[in-house]
């Protein structure tokens, strides 16, 4: 998914590395470790694995979760600058403590719409992540088709797993422990992760963040909007 970004960061002396997460890709498919316990304890192992230091970390969707969770569980060990992008944080599922997130019937119809049709579900998924609609078309159907494949590479298991693990997971206090600069990127048409409940709640949390709404934007902003993604991320990495 990232195609766009890895071939263009480099131009600007950017080292660009992204990771298929367990369960999904070309990454091996346990049955289990799909919390973002885990998922977070992955990234350390990547990072320390290649001797990455002073990282800009880049979280999408889901993946804004790890980044506030290794930023937690790990100290915030070799990282210099976070970006959460169209990202999960900081808490998706409402609650009686978190009123302004989704409600828990949501989730459970996309596990149900999982579970019955896998393949279907994500084809009617894959239109609302980029806002396709009957008169509106921001991608085109190759596009769609690349991104039904990269999904069904995934196992099912990790598929289930994984929207259980970003519907449910409260990420309020590690956000308390991003101490470095951090970005917020987010469509304000974003069908798949409400704005409002995620990272306008999510600036409210971080120490002076560089909020960035992008309007009209999708929740798959890294391909519909991504010249902008570039230039935004280029600007962040780059700067003291």
């Amino acid at each position: 998914m990232w195609q766009y970004q890895l071939a263009e960061l480099p131009k600007h002396g950017i080292r660009a590395i992204a990771y298929d997460r367990r369960g999904f890709g070309h990454s091996s498919k346990p049955w289990d470790g799909y919390d973002y316990d885990t998922m977070a304890d992955d990234l350390k192992g990547l990072l320390e694995g290649l001797n990455l230091q002073d990282v800009t970390l880049v979280g999408f969707s889901m993946g804004g979760g790890e980044v506030a969770r290794y930023m937690a569980r790990h100290g915030g060990a070799r990282i210099a600058k976070v970006a959460f992008v169209s990202a999960v944080t900081p808490f998706l599922k409402k609650t009686d403590d978190n009123p302004d997130g989704v409600d828990p019937a949501v989730f459970s119809q996309i596990l149900e719409s999982i579970n019955k049709d896998w393949p279907d579900f994500l084809t009617t998924f894959g239109k609302q992540f980029f806002n396709v609609g009957m008169l509106k078309h921001p991608v085109s159907q190759a596009t769609l088709d690349w991104m039904q494949h990269l999904t069904l590479q995934a196992s099912l298991k990790a598929t289930l797993d994984c929207a259980r693990a970003f519907a449910e997971t409260d990420f309020r206090n590690d956000l308390k422990a991003v101490n470095v600069p951090a970005l917020v990127i987010h469509g304000d048409a974003d069908q798949t992760v409400p704005i409002k409940a995620s990272s306008a709640r999510t600036v409210e949390m971080l120490r002076a963040p560089r909020y960035l709404v992008y309007e009209g934007a999708p929740h798959g902003l890294f391909v519909t909007d991504k010249d902008r993604l570039n230039r935004d991320l280029v600007q962040f990495v780059n700067s003291v």
